[in-house]
């Protein structure tokens, strides 16, 4: 990226950091807010024991104003949740997964009217998965200070230096944006970044489901089509399991040995036990039922069953090389990065499918891109 800092100003750190400290007038601050303003949005949480993140603080900023917000305030906030989901105010965010998936888990909502400008600068030509603190510096020749990031945001007071840091992750969130949209405007890409944000959060959404899980363990592509079945139990079992108590996978089972489970499909506490690896904690605990899950993934009908994607194979890897030349000469004439464009894994499963037809990930702003090399790819997907 070669821009200089932008000519425009940004908004200066305000001399004091203000709060809202009521559900009443976090409501009366987004009811004041002109329609269609956008609101900058970020969030700080704890996450080192628990399967789901701990609300630690909620940050907003919109026409000139910052404001901090604890949990209880926001939670209390019938505001707050209909702004999360209304798709007619645009929300700013910077690199939003586990900020979506706080809103998610806590509040039982599921935004809309998203923007997430680590997208949209990597659609600008910025790069992929730049740091805000790197794009803020670049752009607006500002450094951020970094060194409250991992400090704690549960505990009360916050200290000066985490209340600046908060407030900067929202400051330079509309100048931010102002520089994507020009940029985007100028690609006819500028609704690309709304597109690409919200297919970015419905997905995120649709893997937190339990019984498809298992297809994230892509080291049980060997397993026959029987243990596969028993595995997508034992993953689904681990999933809810976690929720229920709040923690980490691997402190309950790590993928590795659900996927030792499910290979040596063990009949008796006994063979479970000798499995290298699983606790004697975990076979006193869950024991039976995970034997229980064993036997009913062996005597399911599993015809329908979606395997574990395998490797590709060597003559899938010669194709595939031919195929991603065609989405790289697309991803420079236009600068975007390939890592978005055409991600490893979304090219695999075309080769896969043998097609790009009928493909959701390559249609919208992707697929527009992409037309002209539509037929050379399918040209070389023929076998």
């Amino acid at each position: 990226m070669t821009d200089s800092p932008l000519a425009a100003p940004v908004p200066p750190a305000p001399e004091t950091v203000r709060w809202l400290s009521s559900p009443a007038e976090l409501d009366q601050w987004l009811e004041q807010l002109a329609p269609g303003a956008p609101v900058a949005l970020d969030t700080e949480f704890e996450r080192v024991s628990t399967f789901y993140p701990i609300p630690g603080l909620v940050q907003l900023g919109g026409q000139g104003e910052y404001w901090l917000i604890d949990p209880d305030v926001a939670e209390g906030s019938a505001g707050f949740r209909n702004m999360l989901a209304d798709p007619a105010r645009p929300k700013l965010l910077y690199a939003m997964s586990e900020d979506l998936e706080l809103f998610r888990h806590w509040l039982n909502v599921a935004p809309a009217g998203l923007l997430d400008l680590q997208i949209g600068a990597a659609m600008a030509g910025a790069g992929f998965s730049l740091g805000y603190a790197k794009l803020v510096e670049t752009l607006f020749g500002e450094a951020l200070d970094k060194s409250v990031t991992r400090s704690d945001w549960v505990s009360r007071p916050l200290s000066p230096e985490q209340q600046r840091y908060a407030i900067d992750d929202i400051r330079f969130l509309e100048p931010l944006y102002n520089w994507v949209i020009e940029k985007l405007q100028k690609r006819n890409l500028e609704q690309a970044l709304a597109e690409e944000s919200q297919r970015f959060a419905d997905e995120a959404a649709g893997q937190e489901d339990p019984e498809q899980h298992y297809l994230k363990l892509r080291g049980g592509w060997t397993l026959t089509r029987e243990q596969q079945a028993v595995l997508r139990l034992l993953v689904a079992w681990r999933e809810r399991e976690c929720q229920k108590v709040d923690r980490p996978r691997n402190r309950v089972l790590n993928d590795g040995l659900l996927i030792a489970i499910a290979e040596r499909l063990p009949g008796s506490l006994r063979t479970l036990n000798d499995i290298q690896g699983v606790p004697g904690g975990i076979v006193k605990r869950y024991g039976e039922h995970l034997l229980e899950l064993v036997r009913e993934g062996r005597e399911a009908d599993n015809a329908n069953l979606e395997p574990i994607p395998r490797p590709l194979s060597r003559d899938q890897q010669a194709v595939y090389k031919k195929v991603k030349r065609c989405f790289n000469k697309v991803a420079e004439d236009h600068d975007i990065p390939i890592e978005l464009l055409a991600p490893r894994k979304r090219i695999e499963k075309v080769l896969q499918d043998g097609t790009l037809a009928g493909n959701e990930f390559f249609q919208g702003w992707r697929g527009e891109l992409l037309k002209p090399v539509e037929t050379d790819i399918e040209e070389l997907l023929r076998p």
